[in-house]
């Protein structure tokens, strides 16, 4: 079970020691503290960066490049209405954009280069005009708009890897009809998290999400959260996990609707609601050109496909995804001392976690914060009743290792079945 935000506000954050330290650090964040209602918290993502894909092969060239169906799947514009829709929609009519997709582009070997949240933009003639309370007028109808557009996906990436991701994208492009730019100056990347936004089933709706999205009748609620917002730009569910809440590209010279100042909280918050839920996100966390994306729970997190056709690096996740085990996960880690009191800034991403016992190594903590932290570990030893796991070289350091309760059970049945025949 994610822990609620209410803890947040009771833990420390990341604050280095010292003076001097502490004054760089309040330089580079808004906010230094938790917001005064932690339930419902909203961040820019500043460690985000936004490129666009423009033209009549944009999407279909995504497709044949990254692991997670575009055309076939809900991302898709063109996908059966019949189909159930994780966006929050309006009282009035239910918002036109799809709801995105997440995926990764691998290396030719199957290791891990970049992840891609994907947004497909509705088109301006279903977005609301200055009042909020209509379509823009004069506008093309939806078909013949998308065909003069030809295709626009709006894709959220690492920001420190924007410049190599644009490179590597257009290494690939050849002959398809694709622009691909930076449009980070225009757009920014938000999220909406908290336990009062985190979902149990995809059919259940935020009460505030109500006020998100496009409307065709008089809706005061999406009147006054469209009001300089784009004119139709929303949040829409993180297409990894409901209990992450949503997800949103804006234009950047606005606040997101459902926003508000006292609300507004420093992106470390939002790390360490998915440290605590075990999500890793960028080529930070999940390290580019090593990491095995099914140790880094990306199938879990809808980010495979395994019944499209090819895709760079698709063999090794086919072959690895059918075999059946994988014996190493990115795990949550908590830090705590020989009396179980939690430990303040005593891990470093990089650190060796070992089992006391034993003396082997059991895994390496990959990202670090406050007390808390995620790790790639061996399953075995990380998962078994009384295990004893300790920093290296660090042993008044302790580590627990977390089962994220989102995990699918067959996950470590498979595992214990194997151990138990042997």
């Amino acid at each position: 079970m994610p822990l609620p935000l209410s803890h947040l506000a009771r833990r420390r954050l990341l604050v280095p020691r010292g003076p001097a330290a502490t004054d760089g650090l309040r330089r580079r964040f808004l906010h230094t503290s938790p917001p005064t209602d932690p339930d419902v918290l909203a961040c820019r993502l500043a460690s985000r960066a936004v490129v666009r894909f423009r033209g009549p092969e944009a999407a279909r060239f995504l497709n044949s490049l990254l692991t997670n169906d575009l055309l076939a799947s809900r991302f898709s514009s063109s996908s059966p209405s019949s189909q159930p829709q994780r966006f929050a929609p309006t009282p009035n009519v239910p918002a036109r954009a799809p709801p995105p997709a997440y995926a990764a582009l691998l290396t030719p070997q199957g290791r891990f280069l970049y992840d891609l949240f994907l947004y497909r933009p509705a088109p301006r003639s279903q977005m609301l005009d200055r009042t909020g309370s209509a379509p823009e007028t004069g506008e093309a109808p939806r078909g013949e708009q998308e065909e003069e557009d030809g295709g626009e996906v709006l894709a959220d990436v690492d920001a420190n890897e924007v410049d190599d991701l644009l490179a590597c994208f257009k290494r690939y492009r050849l002959r398809n009809k694709v622009e691909i730019d930076n449009v980070s100056e225009e757009f920014l990347c938000w999220q909406r998290f908290g336990s009062n936004v985190a979902h149990s089933e995809s059919s259940t709706q935020e009460p505030e999400a109500e006020s998100i999205g496009w409307g065709q009748g008089t809706d005061l609620a999406a009147e006054s959260s469209a009001q300089g917002n784009g004119h139709g730009w929303q949040w829409l569910k993180d297409p990894r996990l409901d209990y992450l809440g949503y997800r949103g590209i804006f234009p950047a010279d606005t606040i997101p609707p459902l926003v508000e100042s006292d609300k507004e909280a420093d992106e470390r918050h939002y790390l360490l609601w998915r440290i605590e839920n075990g999500v890793a996100e960028g080529s930070t966390e999940i390290p580019k050109g090593e990491a095995i994306p099914l140790e880094y729970n990306l199938a879990g997190l809808n980010a495979i496909s395994f019944d499209k056709g090819c895709y760079i690096g698709q063999e090794l996740i086919a072959r690895t995804h059918h075999r059946g085990v994988i014996r190493k996960r990115l795990m949550p880690l908590k830090f705590v001392d020989e009396n179980d009191q939690e430990l303040e800034q005593a891990v470093a991403p990089g650190s060796d976690v070992m089992d006391d016992v034993s003396g082997n190594k059991v895994g390496t903590v990959s990202t670090a914060l406050g007390s808390r932290g995620m790790g790639l570990l061996r399953l075995e030893e990380a998962l078994k009743h009384n295990s004893s796991l300790a920093i290296s070289n660090n042993t008044g350091v302790r580590v627990k290792a977390i089962k994220p309760d989102w995990w699918p059970a067959e996950w470590t049945q498979a595992l214990e079945q194997q151990s138990a025949v042997a």
